[in-house]
């Protein structure tokens, strides 16, 4: 019995590591896909960066058929309220304009929709005030988990935005907030504006800069508040792949963080969470140091570290604070939206 017991037991842990290699092989294929799109070596797809981490999280078991048909029945409702509806805007980039539009309604509006003579509402996605960074659980970070449930929040929202946008053969520009992901847009009447998927309107930037959070520095060396390009915003998903990786492996060396983070610093050089995590990386290697010369030599390096994320006007935001922030936008709406804009008045 006792021989049995023991084999069991064997058979339990040898399969343990056989899912944890298999899954470090998933995470090495993202990461791979990812490095590949930064150098022009693999074709740049934002939708297949962003989903190759969340199938990396879940091991190679995201459900691909459902995502995939859901993005497709989204692009054709974008396409659908382009072809059938007519838009105030009179400018020659009027197509990419339209189709920023019709990518914003199907996430923010409430469509009325006719199917054989039957008229039914078409219901947006919803912003969730729940676990709004993921600290229990990363999926709620997820496009996936936002396709699943209709509700997401500032990470999952704008990524989904920019993934339908390039569906229709347009352009969507990341940009970063403290703690915050939104949408920055340059059309030839208004210039550059903001769209806020949280609460589905376009504030102006005195309400990013109501933050508290957001220094001039940090503006200055595009660390907030700078339209990302599509390397820059394929560094951002790197640094959502290790933040998965460590989440799936705990008790890692940091060796994959650190490749992650120095790919995207390449990339995109002033990413603050790609130094940061860099930064905490060493610090864990300093805090597992036995030749207290060498781990005092580190010290020192890794203070440079942070002070050099200091100077590039970095903030760390609490989370009630980015909360109350947040709610701000629709409780001082009069105050903080683009009223200049009126890019997406149907008539």
């Amino acid at each position: 019995m006792k021989l049995i017991t023991i084999l069991f037991f064997f058979l339990i842990n040898a399969n343990t590591i056989i899912i944890a290699q298999d899954q470090q092989k998933t995470y090495e294929d993202s990461f791979t896909l990812l490095n590949g799109m930064l150098k022009g070596e693999k074709t740049y797809s934002f939708k297949k960066a962003v989903f190759s981490v969340e199938n990396a999280y879940y091991n190679g078991r995201i459900d691909s058929v459902f995502i995939n048909q859901e993005i497709r029945i989204l692009t054709n409702l974008c396409n659908s309220l382009v072809e059938n509806r007519f838009l105030a805007y009179l400018e020659n980039d009027k197509k990419d304009v339209n189709k920023w539009a019709a990518t914003y309604q199907v996430l923010c509006d409430s469509i009325p929709l006719v199917i054989n003579d039957k008229e039914y509402k078409y219901i947006p996605f919803k912003y969730d005030f729940e676990d709004v960074f993921g600290n229990k659980d990363i999926s709620n970070m997820f496009v996936s988990k936002l396709l699943y449930s209709r509700k997401g929040n500032c990470h999952s929202l704008p990524y989904l935005y920019k993934i339908l946008c390039e569906e229709q053969g347009t352009t969507a520009h990341l940009a970063l907030a403290p703690s915050h992901v939104y949408i920055k847009h340059q059309n030839k009447k208004n210039g550059w504006y903001n769209t806020e998927l949280t609460s589905g309107i376009f504030p102006n930037d005195a309400w990013l800069m109501a933050s508290g959070f957001i220094h001039v520095d940090a503006i200055a060396n595009g660390v907030y508040m700078k339209a990302l390009n599509d390397k820059e915003s394929i560094s951002l998903v790197l640094i959502d792949l290790a933040q998965a990786y460590e989440r799936s492996f705990p008790d890692n060396n940091g060796t994959f963080l650190l490749k992650c983070a120095e790919t995207a610093i390449k990339a995109y050089p002033n990413f603050a969470t790609a130094l940061i995590l860099k930064a905490e990386v060493h610090k864990k290697q300093i805090e597992q140091e036995t030749d207290p010369d060498i781990a005092k030599k580190k010290f020192r390096s890794l203070e440079k570290e942070y002070a050099y994320i200091h100077e590039l006007g970095y903030r760390f935001m609490p989370e009630q604070m980015y909360l109350n922030w947040l709610v701000s936008l629709k409780t001082e709406r009069d105050k903080y939206e683009n009223k200049k804009l009126n890019t997406f008045n149907k008539q």
